[in-house]
């Protein structure tokens, strides 16, 4: 059996396409075809289902997938602990972040790799259930997210900080001059607001119930990037994490304006896998994040905007 093989059998099943896992895999696809017939004559078990085209895996292929992921991450970890030994971290650091962290991400990303110059991070945008099947499957090494999300089982939980929500409202809006806000009167302001899909826009939904109001935004976006581009032009009004304000700032001509009401916001932090082997590289990463105060930084940032704004 070879590693090679195991890699095919894991890019199937994650394209669920045999040309698809053969370009991500940049072999042909009847190589990669022929490896994983090979992997099933070795084992001697049928691993694919097959009729004109992929159909998924058969019971014995998921508990061979299952192995292959181990496999394939003690090979990696292998890998990191032998060129940590050899004087500093290499290899990738594979990063799941959900949306709404990512605007905060480089306050731990940017040190990690100061510290770890051979080291890379790749980063994706996932949603809370993709971050689960990720760190599951040993396909991410840590993630960004929700500590309080339910699906996550099996996992070592860090806080970095607890999202604080604020109005970004125009200068010349109603709630402009105000040293706070109420969600009930944000709601009667005319709003941008992340789509209801997002685990953010829900949270936020949550606080408008919890002080007996419904936000009914005229814009929905299903990205921060996205919401933040209607913002400029005096117009629109929209509640945001704090978090956000490290990479987008303040928008010219608007206002911060805090948030005041019976909900808190919830707690954003790093998970890894509990299980084995440990990626060396996230326990590199849980050490940044021990050392360089995520929470800090952004209640300063907050603190600088609403004194400019004061």
């Amino acid at each position: 059996m070879l590693l090679r093989q195991l890699e095919y059998l894991v890019a199937l099943a994650r394209e669920r396409h045999f040309a698809r896992a053969a370009a991500a895999c940049f072999v042909s696809q009847p190589s990669l075809s022929a490896a994983i017939r090979r992997l099933e004559h070795e084992l001697d078990v049928p691993i694919v289902r097959r009729a004109r085209r992929y159909e998924g895996l058969t019971p014995e292929g998921e508990v061979v997938l299952a192995w292959a992921h181990r496999i394939l991450a003690e090979r990696d970890a292998l890998h990191q602990e032998l060129s940590a030994l050899r004087g500093g971290l290499a290899g990738t650091l594979r990063l799941g972040i959900v949306p709404t962290a990512l605007p905060a991400a480089s306050l731990l990303t940017t040190p990690f790799c100061e510290r770890h110059p051979g080291a890379r991070v790749s980063l994706e945008s996932l949603s809370s259930a993709e971050i689960t099947h990720g760190l599951a499957e040993f396909e991410l090494d840590a993630a960004m997210t929700y500590l309080d999300d339910d699906e996550l089982r099996h996992v070592r939980r860090f806080p970095l900080y607890e999202e604080r929500y604020v109005l970004l409202t125009p200068v010349d809006g109603p709630l402009a001059t105000a040293s706070t806000a109420r969600w009930a009167d944000v709601a009667a302001v005319p709003l941008c607001l992340l789509s209801p899909r997002m685990r953010n826009r829900r949270i936020i939904d949550e606080c408008f119930a919890a002080d007996g109001a419904t936000a009914a935004p005229a814009i929905e976006s299903d990205s921060v990037a996205g919401l933040y581009a209607h913002l400029p032009g005096g117009r629109w009004s929209s509640v945001i994490s704090h978090a956000w304000l490290h990479m987008f700032g303040v928008p010219e001509g608007m206002r911060v304006v805090p948030l005041v009401g019976p909900a808190h916001g919830p707690r954003v932090g790093l998970v890894v896998a509990r299980s084995e082997p440990q990626s060396v590289l996230a326990e590199a990463l849980l050490k940044v994040a021990r050392e360089v105060g995520v929470r800090d930084a952004l209640d300063a940032l907050l603190k600088t905007y609403l004194g400019a704004g004061s």
